[in-house]
């Protein structure tokens, strides 16, 4: 008969992908039990939707029979207890798991049609998925699903009845107005959002994908900070116009304590017809978009009608957007477990010290990471070449503040004013002269 030592021992062989650890040190294996020949446990994921949950369950089962005296192994894949949710009492987001938002600061960058397409990919593969479309003055959920006209029914306690496709729950500001525009002022704006934020009888949902305005003015705020948003996705375009609006919204959800899942690149490229080669419209630069943020990029998704289709009342077979899919559960269940980690930050005249929770030290001379900011003010967007010059810069410039952005960038406030650059952890370490990776 196996002991639980050697069982456990034999699923250490299993890494997950996203922490770079064993699921036994990480804490996913629960109730083992063994009878006889009979071995049983639980592995606990950090979110029911977790796309490698099968693969976890054939390789558990796999190496646990290989083991002396094992007849027979059950693996029961659940996911961590969901944390009570801070919302009203009567709230319709009580019995929602994960709620994230689908964020853009520019407009035209096929924010909702993302939205749209990460919500019905994951509804299609049976969870639990509610897609709220919270642009009260542009909503376009019902025009991307062909629910015109709308209206809303509400139940017994008065709470509004989703629309439902396909097993994926929906609901509109654009389902009471129907094709009218909302004209009207904060306020009413306000009053709207809060009906549509808590009103809504969504049930229990593993996600509830939130497909917000686009920009960082009131509306933004007034949801991040009525509702516990577990984390935010941005989508943009790669150029210039695009991507100085996309540190905007980074530095808005730190500011509301959001913490950024990471970037989509949306039609960041298309494939040519003859040669199948793909053509990048925006340029693609010279670094990648995670140094100069600190973001992960979640998926490049490319410019193409076949992508996304001309509507969602037909099922989505769309590679791009279902890598989007994983990509963005793992980041959920990556957020979910990990610990912020923001280092103590000095600076003088002459440096920037950043003291880790390990007690190592980063230093980096202040006119060389000045020189070193990747912003769109200082970088050509095209071809990634430096356009701030050494010489434009004073010896003696310093920070005159500085404040950390989630667990991967710091934004510092120059004495010759400029501000508009993040500087990520990767790209200080880069500038210091020491490994990235550290």
């Amino acid at each position: 008969m196996a002991t639980e030592a050697q069982v456990l021992d034999a699923l250490r062989a299993i890494i997950d992908p996203d922490f770079g650890k064993d699921i036994v040190s990480l804490g996913f294996i629960k109730n083992l039990a063994i009878d006889s020949g009979r071995v049983a446990f639980d592995v606990e994921l950090t979110t029911p939707a977790c796309p490698v949950k099968d693969q976890f369950r054939s390789e558990a089962e796999s190496l646990v029979a290989a083991l002396e005296g094992v007849d027979e192994v059950a693996v029961n894949m659940t996911s961590q207890p969901r944390a009570p949710r801070q919302a009203p009492e009567q709230s319709g987001l009580q019995g929602v798991r994960s709620l994230i938002a689908v964020s853009s600061c520019k407009g035209g960058v096929g924010k909702s049609t993302v939205a749209a397409g990460l919500a019905r990919v994951l509804a299609q593969r049976g969870h639990k998925i509610g897609l709220l479309d919270a642009d009260i003055y542009g909503p376009s959920i019902p025009t991307l699903f062909d629910l015109h006209p709308g209206g809303v029914k509400a139940d017994k306690d008065n709470m509004m009845i989703p629309a439902e496709v396909d097993g994926l729950k929906i609901m509109s500001f654009g389902f009471l107005m129907g094709r009218d525009p909302a004209v009207m002022r904060g306020p009413m704006v306000a009053n709207y959002m809060q009906q549509l934020l808590h009103k809504v009888a969504w049930g229990d949902l593993d996600i509830l994908v939130m497909d917000l305005p686009p920009g960082t003015g009131d509306v933004q705020l007034t949801i991040c900070q009525s509702v516990q948003l577990d984390g935010a996705v941005i989508v943009s375009t790669p150029q210039a116009l695009s991507l100085v609006d996309v540190e905007k919204g980074i530095i808005m959800f730190d500011k509301v304590s959001v913490p950024v899942l990471g970037m989509i690149e949306n039609m960041a490229y298309f494939v040519c017809d003859d040669c199948d080669k793909k053509h990048y419209v925006f340029g693609q630069g010279t670094e990648s978009l995670t140094e100069r943020y600190g973001i992960d990029i979640l998926a490049q998704l490319p410019l193409s009608p076949a992508e996304y289709g001309r509507s969602f009342d037909t099922p989505v077979d769309s590679e791009g957007l279902r890598a989007a899919a994983d990509a963005v559960v793992r980041a959920i269940g990556k957020s979910s477990h990990e610990r912020v980690e923001k280092p103590e930050v000095e600076f003088d005249a002459s440096r920037i010290k950043l003291t880790w929770s390990d007690g190592s030290v980063t230093e980096v001379g202040n006119f060389d990471l000045r020189t070193a900011c990747r912003c769109a003010l200082c970088v050509d967007e095209m071809t990634g070449e430096q356009k701030l010059k050494q010489e434009d810069v004073a010896a003696t410039v310093m920070p005159q503040e500085i404040n950390t952005i989630g667990n991967y960038a710091i934004q510092v406030t120059w004495s010759d004013g400029h501000s508009s650059g993040l500087a990520s952890y990767q790209v200080i370490r880069k500038v210091a002269g020491e490994p990235s990776g550290v």
